[in-house]
């Protein structure tokens, strides 16, 4: 070897020691910077005719596990969505309030038993009614409260949906303007350890935000998939269009749109793809589960809690009577006109009744005897020929009246004993709503008993908009129903097993007027809502959603309430049964007649038809409600502790490979500092040996 040689091979060693104490220097200095990967100098021999000749420098290069690095990814998304649901799930958990909170639901129903015993045990006190009727509209009051607060909390989840997409759209810029940049460095040979960097950090963060596959390429860059294979980046940049608008609670929401988008960020044309369903997975997965499916489900589950309260109450309460009786009873909207069919059998009694409780005039209306094809204007026809001229029955716009003729008389009405008026499985009194305890405006607190045969009584143009969707949230289809194949329920039903709906199973009418949607095998879980519908049934105010029972969402719960003249006076509530074994002229309603207390004991200890939920006593419903809640929110809990932990082991390898370790450093710089050392103690000998060979030559 020349001493040119010698000489060459100690610079180039001189060069790779400091190029190897820099690259430690800088190291050192980003011990603490958050996704900093180390580096390493890039080191190669040199070889020049055939002999090596020292060593040759290249650009740092990155260390870094691409594995270790997905699996982050991979557990980002986990822990992104299972603390969505967390989160959430918890909040409403405490909407409900503690176990032992005298304003939460379950207290609020023991309440109602527990003041109902007081009125039999305290002898009609009114001081006993006034707080069993201030219960029930307590509870009416936080059933209604915890709606609005489980509305107001979807609204919320709407609003970091909206967050989320926005704050996904800037990451997903911020990658692809850094793919430009790696690109650009490896193709001049330069060091991109920089800007992939801060590629990883924002991938990390994306990835909690959506579950996404991260795949590298030969010149750099990183194309992103979602987990359910949508498109996110590959050399063109995409963005998610959402219109967020004002957060709001809906019965729907539209899909997330995926769009081109140039460079700087402005969407153009749609490719074609869709985040419609918590398949997406990561935080906005978890989001979409929570608005969707969870917060929906309860809703609804809350709307069947209070039917089947409102129908409990009210049956009783129309079982009953007052002292001295109402001198006009008006019901509530049922969907029915006078043309209907009237569809009740059995018997039940009107009577006319002094204010001290004597009887002035009665008639028992057998609906057996008035034939299958009777309708609504036959049985007030029955019921004003029987009374007259004491009394008078109309049905106005859907709404039956019975009134006395006279300020000095009141209007009672009894169930036969052994034969009891029912049309599905509810008395005559209580279809029409004449003596309810609990009210509601928006809708029939009764089943409405229609057959197929019935008219469906829906007008032209009037439609109902059905959507269906799986466990996930996530929806399966959707159908208009225009009621345009038929008249009647019948064809209604027929419409709904010809429509997309009937690929996930089938539709039904139960011996009470509900329809009922039967899932097939493979849609098991799926659920059924109706966001918009414009039908109103015979100008009645009542709409499809409201009379088929379909969906817990319209129960009435938001207009339900005690009435106020009731909670005002507690002679009011119907606490006394009519006589009716009494002859005109004697006592039909005794003084301080308390017997239908044990109606109301009865009824809510008994169990009441939930209809696709089963046959279940109030308070066991409710349980079943609240303990699900809860147990959702806890095991939300474990999974979002789970995940973590898993995301904070899968950080910990990644950074264990990658990441810099302080004393690694200074042991790399010890080597290096010899290894100074020694190339300059070669440049020194080859420069001794150049002084020897030019003094021989002297």
């Amino acid at each position: 070897m020349s001493l040119n040689q010698i000489l060459n091979s100690a610079m180039s060693g001189l060069s790779a020691s400091q190029a190897g104490m820099q690259t430690v220097s800088n190291n050192i200095a980003n011990v603490s910077t958050v996704g900093y990967a180390r580096q390493k100098p890039t080191l190669s021999t040199a070889v020049a005719g055939g002999k090596v000749n020292g060593v040759v420098v290249g650009e740092p290069s990155r260390v870094a596990d691409k594995f270790l690095e997905n699996a982050v990814y991979q557990r980002a998304g986990n822990a992104g969505r299972s603390e969505a649901a967390a989160t959430y799930l918890d909040r409403l958990q405490s909407l409900l309030g503690a176990t032992d909170s005298k304003s939460g639901i379950a207290s609020r129903l023991t309440a109602l038993s527990t003041s109902v015993s007081q009125i039999a045990s305290l002898q009609g006190s009114a001081q006993s009614i006034a707080l069993f009727t201030g219960n029930v509209s307590d509870t009416i009051d936080s059933l209604n409260q915890l709606r609005g607060d489980v509305s107001n909390l979807q609204a919320d989840v709407e609003s970091e949906v909206s967050d989320t997409v926005e704050r996904t759209n800037v990451l997903l810029k911020k990658i692809h303007d850094l793919n430009s940049e790696v690109a650009r460095l490896q193709g001049l040979g330069k060091s991109v350890s920089g800007p992939a960097d801060e590629r990883m950090s924002a991938l990390e963060e994306l990835s909690g935000l959506v579950d996404v596959t991260v795949r590298e390429q030969s010149d750099g860059r990183v194309t992103i998939d979602t987990a359910s294979g949508q498109v996110l980046l590959d050399k063109r940049l995409r963005q998610l269009s959402y219109p967020s608008g004002a957060a709001s609670s809906q019965a729907t929401y539209p899909a997330i749109d995926i769009r081109f988008a140039s460079d700087s960020g402005v969407m153009g044309a749609s490719t074609g793809e869709k985040i419609d369903s918590t398949a997406v997975g990561g935080k906005l997965g978890g989001l979409l589960d929570i608005r969707d499916r969870a917060l929906p489900n309860f809703s609804e589950q809350l709307g069947q809690l209070f039917s089947g309260l409102a129908e409990t109450l009210n049956k009783v309460s129309n079982a009953g009577t007052t002292l001295p009786p109402p001198n006009t009873m008006t019901g509530e909207p049922n969907g029915l006109i006078g043309t209907d069919r009237l569809g009740f059998t059995g018997k039940a009694t009107f009577a006319v009744v002094g204010k001290d409780g004597t009887l002035v005039s009665k008639t028992t209306v057998d609906f057996d005897a008035l034939g299958p094809t009777a309708t609504v204007d036959d049985a007030i026809a029955a019921i004003n020929a029987g009374l007259s001229p004491d009394a008078t029955a109309s049905f106005t716009n859907g709404v039956l009246s019975i009134g006395a003729a006279s300020s000095a008389n009141g209007i009672a009405i009894a169930q036969d004993p052994d034969s009891p008026s029912d049309r599905a499985g509810v008395g005559f009194s209580q279809f029409f709503g004449l003596n309810n305890l609990i009210r509601s405006d928006t809708s029939a607190l009764a089943p409405s008993g229609f057959t197929a045969s019935d008219p469906h009584g829906f007008g032209t143009g009037e439609t109902a908009q059905i959507v269906l969707r799986d466990p996930t949230g996530k929806v399966l289809t959707q159908y208009t129903l225009t009621g345009s194949t038929g008249s009647t329920w019948g064809d209604l039903v027929g419409e709904l097993n010809a429509s997309p709906l009937s690929a996930y199973g089938s539709f039904e009418l139960d011996d009470r007027g509900r329809i009922q949607f039967n899932t097939n095998a493979a849609s098991s879980g799926s659920t059924i809502s109706i966001p918009s519908d414009s039908t109103d049934r015979n100008g009645t105010g009542l709409s499809f959603s409201s009379l088929s029972g379909l969906t817990g969402a319209a129960s009435g719960l938001a207009s339900a309430e005690v009435p106020a003249s009731l909670l005002a006076d507690t002679t009011r509530l119907p606490l006394a049964q009519l006589q009716l074994t009494a002859a005109v002229g004697e006592k039909a309603i005794g003084s301080g007649d308390i017997r239908n207390v044990s109606g109301f004991v009865d009824a809510l200890s008994g169990a009441v038809d939930f209809g696709k939920d089963g046959s279940l006593t109030i308070g066991t419903f409710a349980n079943r409600l609240l303990g699900s809640a809860g147990s959702q929110a806890s095991l939300a809990l474990t999974n979002y502790n789970d995940a973590s932990s898993r995301l904070s082991d899968a950080l910990d390898r990644r950074d264990s490979f990658s990441g810099v370790n302080v004393d690694e450093e200074l042991a790399q710089m010890v080597i290096l500092q010899n290894s100074y050392s020694a190339a300059a103690r070669v440049m020194t000998t080859a420069s001794d040996m150049y002084d020897t060979l030019i003094g021989m030559l002297r």
